[in-house]
């Protein structure tokens, strides 16, 4: 198990995830089954397959497919901050068996295969997932170097289910607008930036890409939160981040729990579609 860097990502990149990456661990929501189920089976029949995840965050992915396939044979994990790398790496460490992991600290576009040391085969990866990350990742040039890197036959998943600020509903809305309240009303991407949607669909760029066979899966998901939940899951999120805040984060926290529980009567429901994107060099579907 190695932690490399090739080469370093920016340092803005770094601090953008990793004081959020405890409340990430516990509070994020994780992959549905069906999705598990359907990315399984693209690895089911390659012999030794191999996962390289982009974005890892705190190893969710690797850990379903660990579960689901278990003759997963190696695990590449790239993600921009070391603090959630060590949580990837403390979640897989204890269920890997024979499976083994690299954690690579990189930006996705940025990514190169670690050097096969004297004897070692290379492992090419047959399946790439990027999951609630791609919108962060220069899409065009994460699909070149997947390209570049992956096995014959291999599979590109990028799959999300966007986020309580997008979601609609009362409840969200509600929060939505206090959050606005303490911090303006464009919605923030860290401490230095604000959220802007990306200029091209992911099918766009999928569509110039090397892999041009896409077939897109949603499965509609049904979550119950907490107050407690929504305020941790707030906690590691770059729109709601404690750091936006400073001096008066524990005022919103107060505030906004006060305005969820004005809602638990009916419950926090929120109604989800996670969406996945599978897409193969023309040719090559299995």
């Amino acid at each position: 198990m190695t932690h490399s860097s090739v080469p370093a990502p920016s340092p803005d990149q770094e601090s953008l995830f990793a004081a959020a990456a405890a409340d990430y661990a516990r509070y994020r929501p994780g992959v549905p089954e069906a999705a598990v189920r359907l990315l399984a089976d693209v690895l089911r029949g390659r012999p030794d397959p191999v996962l390289l995840d982009l974005g890892t965050g705190t190893g969710q992915v690797p850990l379903a497919l660990r579960h689901a396939v278990p003759g997963l044979a190696h695990i590449e994990a790239v993600d921009v901050s070391r603090q959630m790398l060590d949580r990837a790496r403390d979640a897989l460490a204890p269920v890997l068996g024979r499976c083994t992991l690299t954690l690579v600290h990189a930006a996705a576009d940025e990514y190169r295969p670690p050097a096969p040391q004297p004897g070692e085969v290379v492992r090419q990866p047959d399946l790439i997932t990027c999951c609630r990350s791609y919108h962060w990742m220069p899409g065009p040039a994460v699909l070149a170097m997947a390209d570049r890197v992956a096995a014959p036959g291999a599979a590109v998943a990028i799959m999300g289910d966007g986020s309580l600020w997008s979601h609609d509903s009362e409840w969200t809305r509600a929060l939505r607008e206090l959050i606005q309240a303490y911090l303006g009303s464009e919605r923030r991407a860290g401490t230095h930036a604000t959220y802007t949607e990306p200029r091209r669909s992911y099918q766009e760029d999928l569509a110039t890409s090397a892999f041009t066979d896409v077939s897109e899966y949603r499965y509609p998901v049904a979550r119950t939160w907490t107050p407690a939940a929504v305020v941790g899951y707030l906690r590691s999120t770059s729109f709601a981040h404690p750091d936006l805040f400073q001096e008066r984060h524990e005022a919103f926290e107060a505030e906004a729990r006060q305005l969820l529980d004005t809602y638990t009567r009916d419950a926090l429901q929120e109604e989800a579609v996670f969406t996945v994107l599978l897409a193969r060099r023309p040719g090559t579907a299995s």
